[in-house]
């Protein structure tokens, strides 16, 4: 007898979305190159949905060069102009310049810092921060700064 999980009302879309919140969603990350390819996806998403984001997912590794900060690191304005014209990614110049500009940064932090995760986590005291919201209407539309 197989017990049916428990997943959030948000996740139920579509298969990708459900495999997402089953296998990654509120999971701490803990490896460099995943967390850069997290704060990458998340340059893309501001002002758009997590769930087209994911749709295209495989189309920004395969433009990001599989989220290599080092590649990425070195993008010019030819690359730029290149995945403007990407229609399997969010083609935005701003977030584009943004995601290149991440990299370098990435790249910043890990040689004073050797770990760009542990930067991270210093933040939360290396512990994630967990919530209580039993439902959508309570989670807050802003925090505290």
């Amino acid at each position: 007898m197989s017990k049916e999980k428990n997943r959030c009302g948000w996740c139920l879309k579509d298969e990708l979305y459900i495999s997402y919140h089953d296998t990654e969603w509120g999971v701490p990350v803990y490896d460099d190159l995943r967390m850069f390819e997290f704060l990458i996806l998340e340059t893309f998403q501001a002002g758009l949905s997590w769930h087209i984001i994911l749709k295209k997912r495989e189309n920004f590794r395969k433009a990001f060069h599989d989220f290599s900060p080092e590649k990425m690191a070195g993008m010019g304005e030819k690359d730029v102009l290149n995945l403007l014209q990407n229609e399997g990614i969010v083609r935005n110049k701003m977030k584009i310049n943004g995601a290149i500009k991440n990299a370098q940064a990435f790249l910043e932090i890990v040689e004073t810092n050797q770990s760009f995760c542990d930067y991270m986590w210093q933040f939360t005291g290396g512990v994630p921060l967990v919530n209580a919201h039993k439902t959508l209407s309570e989670l807050p539309s802003s925090t505290a700064q």
